[in-house]
């Protein structure tokens, strides 16, 4: 029996399952000492039909070992890729090499990308230097553009001047002005976020130091929770803020209010109300006195400023530390002197608030006064008195007054 020479010493065959990116699938049979190039013409032969004339059809695909993700040498054997029986491959056509621009195209890009380029300065001052001048005024645009912040300090200022005037005229002044005091002194002492102060208590806090970190924090959460956490070993961590009085001066001051109220006999009835009208008055300024930031203060003072001058610095700044440590390195201006300056009262901007029916309506009520009083000293309390359903409306319409003026 005859035996062809190369069955006696090929290799061992192995059965490999070939895959294309189309989906088609088989199993070619092939030597392990095969090449990869010529394992890749036969599987060509499936996909690519009639096509194998062409030369560059073999060299634009490849074969990939799926398991290793290799890509298998043309002129290495089948067993030299360490290829195993029943192994998947994948045969991929090459991705073309990108082209190389031409030189005219790039020379109609650069052409093009020049003519979109904006002008440099010397360009413009060329384009336009035939176009008439225009006198237009900076200094005095910017000087209009006033900013709402400090305008509306002026603004509470006087209208709680007009405020004091129009409840003074009621008969009931008195009890009015008292009642404002009182809700001065609830606004002191109870005003506190509930909604903030029952996260920090929801956190183990107790809720005596979770108040005081709210109001040393201007009732921000984060800070009061960083400032109970820093103070968590600090002996003096439950003492009371500065300025805040003892538990027995309420009740003083409450016995002497009661025994003013009684005082006064049905002849000198008249008199004694306008003198107390008058001590209601300095007892509700004394409550709206400016208090800095105990954290404020230590800071700056630290850095070697006077402690009154920090003091000043933090009223004028709202109790910001960093405007105030630029009005101590500035010109210091404005003044705390023109603090207490209010508007003109003549002027179109504060004639329109005061013709304003809304904001009329407001002056006559005393918690309208007290807001006023707070939002001069703690203009951080704006919002809280901005969504109170009964000073909300008479702030809304100041604003819109003095965005509409500031346009005109």
């Amino acid at each position: 029996m005859f035996v062809q020479e190369e069955k006696i010493f090929a290799g061992k065959v192995l059965r490999l399952h070939v895959c294309t990116m189309e989906g088609a699938e088989w199993l070619e049979e092939v030597p392990e000492d095969t090449t990869v190039e010529k394992l890749k013409e036969r599987c060509l032969k499936h996909c690519v039909p009639g096509s194998l004339e062409d030369p560059k059809t073999v060299t634009h695909h490849k074969l990939i070992h799926a398991t290793s993700e290799k890509v298998l040498t043309d002129t290495k054997t089948v067993l030299e890729e360490n290829i195993q029986d029943r192994d998947v491959l994948l045969l991929v056509k090459k991705r073309a090499p990108m082209l190389l621009p031409k030189m005219a195209d790039v020379v109609a890009e650069e052409k093009r990308k020049q003519e979109q380029k904006a002008p440099d300065k010397d360009a413009i001052l060329k384009a336009t230097a035939n176009l008439p001048a225009r006198s237009a005024d900076r200094t005095v645009t910017h000087h209009n553009m006033r900013d709402f912040q400090t305008e509306l300090r002026k603004i509470l200022v006087s209208l709680i001047e007009v405020a004091q005037k129009l409840l003074a005229l009621n008969p009931d002044a008195v009890e009015l002005f008292k009642k404002a005091n009182a809700m001065l002194d609830e606004d002191e002492e109870d005003r506190v976020d509930e909604i903030a102060l029952r996260q920090l208590t929801e956190m183990g806090f107790p809720e005596s130091r979770a108040v005081k970190a709210l109001r040393l924090n201007h009732m921000s959460v984060t800070q009061a929770m960083e400032w109970l956490i820093e103070h968590a070993d600090d002996p003096s961590v439950d003492a009371p803020l500065p300025g805040q009085a003892p538990a027995e001066a309420p009740a003083e001051g409450a016995a002497s209010s009661a025994e003013a109220a009684a005082g006064p006999s049905s002849e000198e009835g008249g008199e004694e109300a306008k003198d107390e009208l008058t001590e209601i008055f300095k007892k509700i300024r004394r409550k709206r006195e400016f208090r800095p930031d105990p954290r404020a203060v230590i800071a700056l003072m630290e850095m070697g400023f006077d402690e009154k001058e920090v003091v000043d610095a933090l009223r004028v700044n709202n109790n910001q530390q960093n405007a105030a440590c630029e009005w101590l390195l500035g010109d210091r201006k404005p003044s705390p002197e023109d603090l207490d300056k209010g508007i003109d009262t003549n002027s179109p901007l504060f004639q329109a608030i005061l013709e304003n029916p809304v904001v009329q309506l407001g002056l006559t009520n005393p918690k309208t006064l007290l807001a006023f009083e707070d939002m001069l000293e703690n203009p951080l309390n704006s919002t809280q008195w901005m969504n109170d359903p009964e000073t909300g409306p008479v702030m809304l319409q100041i604003s819109r007054i003095f965005q509409t003026l500031n346009r005109t």
